[in-house]
C-alpha cells in the first residue's frame, strides 16, 4: 500500500492481516473518516463525539478481520458505516439511559429527602411521647400502647392486662389520656410539634 493510490479493499484486508497496522490505519482515516463524523453530528452528536465514534469502529473492524468474521459481503466502507451506526445507537441509548437516571434522582431527591426528615420527625415526637408516658406509671403505659401503638381493642387489652371488663379499660384510657394531655400541655415544644 502506497500513499500515491486510493488502496482497495483487498489492500486495506491485506495489510492488517500482515500487520501493517499504522498504514492501514491511517489509509482507513484518510478514506473513512469524515464520512463517519459527518453520521454521528448529525444525527445529535459533536465532532468530538465523531472522532470517538470513528476510532472505536477502526479498533472494532480490525478485530473482527482477525478473527476472521468479516467475510467481504459488503465493501469495507458500508461495514464500517454500519459498525459506527451500531456504536452511536449504543451510545445514544447509554446517555438517554443515564439522562433519564439523573432527572429521575432529581426529582425524587427532594421527596426523599423530606421523607427522611419526616421519618427522623415523627421518630423523635415518638420518643419524648414515650419519655411522657413512663411518667403515667406502668399500667397507664401499657394501656396507651397496646391501644394506640399496637392497635390492640379494648377486649383484647382486657385479656391482657386481666381487667374485669374492657369498660374499666375504657375509663383507665381515658384518665390516662387525661393525664398524658396535661403533661404534653406542660412541655410546650411537643404540643407544637404534636398539633
Amino acid at each position: 500500500m502506497t500513499d500515491a493510490k486510493v488502496p482497495t479493499d483487498e489492500d486495506i484486508l491485506a495489510g492488517i492481516l500482515s500487520n501493517r497496522l499504522n498504514e492501514v490505519i491511517h489509509s482507513i482515516y484518510r478514506q473513512y473518516a469524515g464520512m463517519v463524523g459527518a453520521y454521528v453530528v448529525t444525527h445529535g452528536g459533536s465532532e468530538q463525539d465523531g472522532e470517538d465514534i470513528f476510532q472505536e469502529t477502526v479498533v472494532a473492524f480490525i478485530d473482527l478481520v482477525k478473527k476472521g468474521k468479516y467475510r467481504g459481503e459488503a465493501s469495507i466502507r458500508t461495514f464500517l458505516v454500519s459498525i459506527a451506526k451500531n456504536i452511536w445507537f449504543n451510545e445514544v441509548k447509554k446517555k438517554k439511559s443515564l439522562d433519564n437516571r439523573g432527572r429521575v434522582f432529581e426529582i425524587n431527591k427532594g421527596e426523599t429527602d423530606a421523607d427522611v426528615t419526616e421519618g427522623v420527625y415523627k421518630r423523635e415526637v415518638t420518643q419524648q411521647l414515650l419519655s411522657l408516658m413512663d411518667q403515667l406509671g406502668e399500667s397507664c403505659k401499657a394501656i396507651l400502647t397496646f391501644f394506640y401503638f399496637e392497635g390492640l381493642s379494648f377486649k383484647e387489652i382486657v385479656e391482657k392486662m386481666q381487667y374485669e371488663n374492657d369498660q374499666v379499660v375504657r375509663n383507665k384510657k381515658y384518665k390516662c389520656m387525661k393525664e398524658l394531655t396535661d403533661l404534653i400541655r406542660d412541655n410546650p415544644v411537643l404540643a407544637d410539634s404534636i398539633q
